[in-house]
């Protein structure tokens, strides 16, 4: 069972930047492969971006590209989420998780498991 805590949300403007980091317990991290997922009140979990364990793949949906970066440092258990120019409507609480062995779609949220308790991100001016 591993263990994920993401942190780095907190609250700024629009065109501000973010870093949000998830640390991984566990001596398997550079196996797994993770996502960045997000949810607003009211709204659906949704998918943010996708990497693979080498990091050699990554994957985004449409609203972020060009914005946010998904990375990792398989030797600091790290997984990361560069967010640039970011606007209101990225405001949620965003979470880490890794994927499960499976054919479902890497953009589904039940693909994926041992997910972190999230970090708030909150963009207002």
């Amino acid at each position: 069972q591993v263990q994920l805590v993401e942190s780095g949300g907190g609250l700024v403007q629009p065109g501000a930047s973010l870093r949000l980091s998830c640390v991984a317990s566990g001596r398997t991290f550079s196996s797994y492969v993770m996502g960045w997922f997000r949810q607003a009140p009211g709204k659906e979990r949704e998918f943010v971006a996708y990497i693979s364990s080498s990091a050699d793949t990554t994957y985004y949906t449409d609203s972020v590209k060009g914005r946010f970066t998904i990375s990792r440092d398989n030797a600091k258990n790290t997984l990361y989420l560069q967010m640039n120019s970011l606007k209101p409507e990225d405001t949620a609480v965003y979470y880490c998780a890794t994927r499960r062995p499976t054919w479902i779609s890497l953009i589904i949220p039940g693909s994926y498991n041992n997910w972190g308790q999230g970090t708030q991100v909150t963009v207002s001016s």
